[in-house]
């Protein structure tokens, strides 16, 4: 019973440059709709740092998201990848806001979904103090998948339609991203996989660390340790070396038998977590989709 929808500037010549036309009231209309259908959670998908945005364009952007109060907000950076998407091709790069723009941008989104109420719930996703994902993150009921935080525990699932990725049992699998072959293949009664990935041992002790640090923000070596019958400080040893400096800035706790992020930490949690992602640590050059600012 929870609605998403995408919002990424309401502001004319930022929409023109994307090729998109998404009033404000149409949006209103829209969420409005939605209540009298009974969808108990909206969530909005903003993006700043998109061509041609600019610091007051995304401030009027933001005073319309705080005014229409959608129950759940995520808060993406742009990614220009147009050696990957051929749209991208025809922007141009001087039309893309600068790093420092774009850090005013989320500073800027930071200070006004806070003012108006918002719960911080870690990379990326903010959500009002009485929905169902504020409450589960006071309770230390988080949970994560592909599309981001949820209240949901851990489970299969099935990734339908075109680059869909899906997680069965210790394995993801992700489909083809060219509609007339995912077409082709169902028409062969074939499953459109493209690629798939078994996980290793060291894969699911990871991920239990990643999770961890991601949703409850808190990782007791005695608990990983009995899970994966490890033993916690040798087998993480060059990660926990890595968190000293992180600590020193006071972005995360260590005391020994346990590992916190901190409230300031909570806002780069993300690059926290990387440093338990060995295969970012085997691979630092390569092109990544989602950055930390």
């Amino acid at each position: 019973n929870r609605l998403s929808l995408g919002v990424q500037d309401f502001d004319p010549v930022v929409q023109k440059a994307v090729h998109r036309e998404q009033s404000f009231e149409q949006v209103q209309t829209l969420m409005q709709d939605a209540a009298a259908l009974g969808f108990g959670s909206v969530n909005l998908d903003l993006i700043y740092g998109l061509p041609m945005q600019t610091l007051p364009s995304w401030a009027q952007t933001m005073k319309s998201i705080v005014q229409l109060r959608p129950e759940r907000i995520a808060l993406y950076a742009y990614a220009h990848l147009p050696a990957r998407f051929k749209p991208q091709r025809h922007i141009l790069a001087d039309d893309i806001p600068t790093a420092g723009m774009k850090t005013d941008m989320l500073t800027m989104a930071l200070e006004q979904l806070q003012a108006a109420g918002y719960i911080y719930i870690g990379m990326d996703h903010f959500a009002l103090p009485e929905d169902a994902l504020a409450i589960a993150k006071r309770q230390g009921r988080l949970h994560r998948n592909f599309q981001g935080y949820t209240t949901q525990p851990d489970c299969d699932l099935i990734g339908l339609g075109v680059s869909a990725i899906g997680n069965i049992g210790a394995s993801y699998q992700q489909n083809v991203k060219v509609m007339a072959e995912y077409q082709d293949i169902l028409a062969q009664g074939r499953l459109p996989v493209e690629r798939g990935i078994a996980l290793t041992r060291d894969d699911l002790l990871r991920r239990h660390v990643i999770m961890a640090i991601m949703c409850q923000g808190y990782v007791s070596y005695e608990s990983v340790e009995l899970s994966h019958l490890i033993n916690f400080k040798q087998y993480f040893r060059a990660e926990l070396e890595l968190l000293a400096d992180i600590q020193e800035q006071g972005l995360v706790k260590m005391n020994g038998v346990s590992l916190e992020v901190t409230a300031d930490g909570w806002y780069v949690v993300r690059a926290i977590a990387m440093v338990f992602d060995r295969y970012l640590q085997h691979d630092q050059h390569r092109t990544r989709f989602s950055k930390i600012i």
